[in-house]
């Protein structure tokens, strides 16, 4: 069967539109092309990004969203996505699934090579299938290996990995990256074997990628790729404009206005991110589910939305992006609706008559995230609550609130890194390694039992609708949007498309001729 293998839910893809943006500046010279000329002449560009990668480049120990759309242009697991919505064959070229739906058998790939040159064997993906459900060191790298009862090795190009019991949401996570049995130190040095391959990494500077020429699939268009960090959302505007930068994602509506329209596109899709107020369930007051719904009934969305995108944007009532059709409820979105009486009230009846003190923690770099935690302070000081927004750096944000914990509350966008409506719920399970909001449901926590055991898929997308009822109901978060995302792409370059996930799919970029 040398077919697609489709996801499980239809994904709904918000088309790249171009709209021309610009302030009326004067035009750069000839200065401002002259690094482009040579950047085309080389076959190479440079885009912008507002974060580094995490300290380990290692993928299966990779959490943030920005590390991981980086890595998708490095590493494959033995199913992909594509910009479709559907998984494909990648490092295996084809799949037999026993008839109880429990053994998984995997046939590689002919002629796959890592970037270091080897060959990929069935050795190689029962490594990087073992590594990641390895529980030597508590939970499994992988949440959802837990399942895993058995993987070896048929044959030199044919894997088993046999599940405990059938399982609707398995395949999604075997995009997982394949490594080499033998790899010394995927901390320091990729490999994997995507389309790109690993060059260099400036800390703070840049991250290096060129285009390995030995890949199995279509080559990549591009020779090089220098992500250029810029974690000053100014810094990152002046680099644009000043043409240091060809391609940029997740911009403002603001930052793309200050962009000439005659130097660049500017695209526009969706983040597919469920962007929240998150909040620390073990730091009172939001422990009290009042408190907790009296800031949900805070909240204006529309004017967040158009505060920070023009309008652009969807309202979100739980952890559930419009992209899963499949799941998403927009009934949710109406479930608080803005009003700042009853928020008032809610505090009083909780015991907050006159409001308290909070402390929002955002990533300075992040620049559309600054933007709602400044809206959603004017929103929560309206009903008494003295908001204070403090700024960190992404790396002291990851580690103190991400890892640590050790916050109030935060503003953040979540992806489904496998585009499965398990890995948006699994997080909030009360033993789950990524909640980091420490919410505590026990009734939440029964409903995800039964859906990842459930043999039909009609059962189990109620009952993940279920679980998100449960979300909102509890006021879990102050859900906000999935974020319009605008890209910048300089003028004479192409390719760009819009994937269902977070990730930006560099192999399809190219110069026009």
């Amino acid at each position: 069967m040398k077919k697609f293998v489709s996801l499980f839910l239809v994904l709904v893809m918000v088309s790249a539109v171009l709209c021309g943006c610009g302030d009326g500046s004067k035009k750069p010279g000839a200065e401002w092309n002259k690094g482009y000329e040579q950047r085309k002449l080389n076959n190479e560009i440079v885009v912008g990004i507002a974060q580094d990668l995490e300290d380990s480049l290692d993928p299966h120990q990779s959490s943030s969203a920005g590390t991981r759309e980086v890595f998708f242009n490095i590493y494959e697991g033995l199913v992909k996505p594509n910009s479709a919505g559907e998984l494909i064959y990648a490092v295996a070229e084809d799949m037999k699934l026993s008839s109880d739906g429990r053994t998984y058998t995997f046939y590689i790939r002919e002629g796959v090579r890592f970037h270091n040159g080897q060959s990929v064997t069935a050795a190689d993906v029962v490594y990087s299938i073992k590594r990641c459900a390895d529980t030597s060191g508590g939970a499994p790298l992988v949440a959802a290996f837990s399942a895993i009862e058995d993987v070896k090795v048929v044959d030199e190009m044919t894997v088993d990995i046999t599940i405990k019991a059938r399982d609707l949401d398995f395949l999604s996570y075997l995009t997982v990256a394949i490594v080499p049995e033998n790899a010394a130190d995927l901390a320091t040095k990729p490999c994997g074997t995507g389309p790109f391959k690993y060059v260099s990494r400036s800390p703070q500077e840049n991250i290096i990628i060129e285009r390995f020429d030995d890949y199995w699939g279509k080559k990549a268009e591009l020779s090089r790729v220098t992500y250029k960090i810029y974690e000053n959302a100014e810094t990152l505007v002046m680099a644009l404009k000043g043409g240091a930068i060809d391609l940029c994602a997740h911009l403002t509506s603001a930052q793309a206005k200050q962009l000439d329209e005659d130097y660049f596109q500017i695209l526009e899709g969706t983040m597919n991110l469920v962007q929240a107020v998150y909040l620390n369930h073990k730091a009172a007051p939001f422990d009290n589910e009042q408190v907790r719904q009296a800031l949900c009934y805070a909240i204006d969305r529309q004017q967040i939305m158009n505060f920070v995108a023009d309008g652009h944007g969807t309202a979100v009532g739980s952890s559930m992006y419009p992209a899963f059709t499949k799941y998403f409820m927009p009934e949710l979105t109406d479930y608080y609706k803005y009003d700042p009486a009853k928020a008032k009230k809610l505090l009083a009846d909780a015991g907050y008559p006159n409001g308290f003190d909070m402390t929002i923690m955002v990533a300075s770099n992040n620049k559309p995230h600054v933007d709602t935690a400044e809206v959603v302070a004017q929103q929560l000081r309206a009903i008494g609550i003295n908001v204070t927004i403090q700024q960190v750096e992404w790396q002291t944000w990851y580690d103190e609130a991400y890892k640590g914990r050790n916050f109030q509350a935060t503003i953040v966008g979540l992806d489904a890194s496998n585009m499965t409506a398990r890995a948006l719920l699994e997080r909030f399970t009360s033993t789950h390694s990524k909640n980091f909001t420490n919410y505590n449901n026990p009734d939440y926590d029964a409903l995800f039992q039964q859906a990842i055991s459930a043999t039909d898929d009609a059962a189990q997308t109620a009952i993940y609708k279920q679980m998100q009822r449960e979300l909102t109901e509890t006021a879990a978060n102050l859900y906000i949007q999935d974020l319009c995302d605008l890209v910048a792409l300089r003028e004479g370059l192409t390719g760009v498309e819009f994937y269902p996930t977070y990730v930006l799919d560099l192999s399809t970029v190219k110069f026009t001729k």
